[in-house]
C-alpha cells in the first residue's frame, strides 16, 4: 500500500509531506477500528524479540529515531505500527521555529535526505504534558511503550550556558520519559557540535549525572554522536561514558560528508546533516569501532542508512544492541519494521 503512496508524496516538499501524512495517520487511527487495522498491517509481536537494555524491557529493538516526532504528537500511532521504542524531540527548553525553510530535501537517486531544521519544536513544556497525556490515555496496546527523550539547546544560548539549557529539560521530561539522549551532534545549531569536545562534554554529563536521582529513581542517559569524528575522538567517546557512567551511546547522527553521492549538484550542495542510504556503512563503522574499543562494556543504539533487515542485521552484528529508523522508514514505509523483526526471529533460529 505504501508504494503505491511514495511515488505520489514523493512529488511534494518533504516537510509539508511528513504534516501532511502525520496528521492523516492521527485521523485515520481516531477512527473506529483505524488503529486495529494499523497493528493487523504493520505490527508484529514475537516474545523472542523482548530485550532488556539499560534496564529497560524493550517489546521489540526496533525504535523510531528523534526528529520524526519532535513534539510528541505521534507515540500512540507509532506503537501501533509496530515500533518497540519511540524517541521524541530534540526538544529545547523554549519553543523555536527552526531554520528557514526550505530545509528538507529528498536525493532520491543516494536514497538519502538532508534536513537544516535546526531543533525545530514546541518547547519543552508542551512535550512534556504531551507524554504525561499520553501516559495517561493509552489504549492496553500502547502501554509499556518505550519513550526517550533527545533534549538540545536554544539557538540562542551561548556554548558557555548550554548546560542550563539540558538541566532545564532534563528537570521538566525526567518523570515522563523512560531514558534520555544528549545531543550535541547536530549540524545544524551553529557550534552545537563544539560540545562533543572532551572538556565540555565531560561537564554537561557529570551535571547531569549528578541530577539523576530522584526518589530513588534515575534514568538511562545516552549520548548521541557525530559519524564525522576521528578514531582518536571516538577514543575520547568511550573514555567519556566509561568515567561519567552514563548508560550508553546512540552512533550516529546525520553526516555532514557529502562523499560518492549521485543526485544532482544543486540537491547534494545544500547545507545540513544527511542521513538515509550514504550513511549505511559510515554509522555501521562507527558502531563497530566503539563496541571494540569498549569491550562491549555498554549497549550501543544503532542508527543511520537502515534500509532493509539486512542493513539492520549488520548493526547488530557490529554490536549495537537496539535500532532505530528515520530515513529508511520514510524510503520504505511502515513494513520496514515488521520485516527487520521477522529476520531478527529468522536469524535467531538460525544460531
Amino acid at each position: 500500500m505504501y508504494f503505491l503512496l511514495k511515488p505520489i508524496l514523493f512529488q511534494f516538499d518533504p516537510e509539508k509531506v511528513h504534516h501532511f501524512v502525520t496528521a492523516n495517520l492521527k485521523r485515520f487511527n481516531r477512527f473506529p477500528g483505524g488503529a486495529a487495522l494499523s497493528r493487523a498491517l504493520w505490527n508484529f509481536e514475537d516474545i523472542q524479540l523482548e530485550k532488556e537494555v539499560f534496564g529497560l524491557k524493550f517489546k521489540n529493538p526496533v525504535g523510531l529515531a528523534a526528529g520524526f516526532d519532535k513534539n510528541g504528537e505521534l507515540m500512540g500511532e507509532m506503537a501501533d505500527m509496530g515500533f518497540g521504542f519511540v524517541e521524541v524531540g530534540t526538544v529545547t527548553p523554549l519553543p523555536q521555529a527552526g531554520n528557514p525553510k526550505p530545509r528538507m530535501f529528498r536525493l532520491p537517486e543516494d536514497g538519502g535526505l538532508i534536513n537544516r531544521m535546526g531543533f525545530n519544536n514546541m518547547g519543552v513544556d508542551v512535550v512534556a504534558e504531551r507524554i504525561a497525556a499520553f501516559r495517561r490515555n493509552a489504549k492496553k496496546q500502547q502501554q509499556g511503550l518505550i519513550i526517550g527523550g533527545n533534549i538540545g539547546k536554544n539557538k540562542i544560548t551561548p556554548n558557555e550556558e548550554a548546560v542550563n539549557d539540558y538541566i532545564k529539560c532534563f528537570d521538566r521530561l525526567f518523570d515522563v520519559v523512560d531514558y534520555f539522549v544528549v545531543n550535541v551532534s547536530s549540524p545544524n545549531t551553529p557550534g552545537l557540535r563544539e560540545l562533543q569536545e572532551k572538556g565540555p562534554l565531560m561537564e554537561l554529563l557529570n551535571t547531569l549525572q549528578k541530577r539523576n536521582l530522584k526518589n530513588g529513581i534515575s534514568r538511562p542517559i545516552l549520548l548521541k554522536i557525530a559519524p564525522d569524528l576521528t578514531n582518536e575522538q571516538l577514543d575520547d567517546i568511550v573514555e567519556i561514558v566509561q568515567q561519567t557512567g552514563i548508560a550508553g551511546i546512540i552512533a550516529t547522527n546525520t553526516t555532514i560528508s557529502r562523499e560518492r553521492l549521485t543526485s544532482k549538484g544543486e540537491l547534494k550542495n545544500e547545507t545540513g546533516g544527511l542521513s538515509g542510504k550514504p550513511l549505511t556503512n559510515r554509522a555501521t563503522e562507527v558502531i563497530t569501532y566503539i563496541n571494540n574499543k569498549s569491550k562491549g562494556s555498554f549497549p550501543i543504539i544503532g542508527v543511520g542508512g537502515i534500509h532493509s533487515p539486512q542493513d539492520a542485521i549488520e548493526k547488530l552484528n557490529a554490536g549495537a544492541s537496539l535500532l532505530q529508523l528515520y530515513t529508511g522508514f520514510i524510503y520504505e514505509g511502515p513494513g520496514l519494521i515488521k520485516r527487520i523483526n521477522k529476520k531478527i526471529i529468522e536469524k535467531s533460529a538460525d544460531k
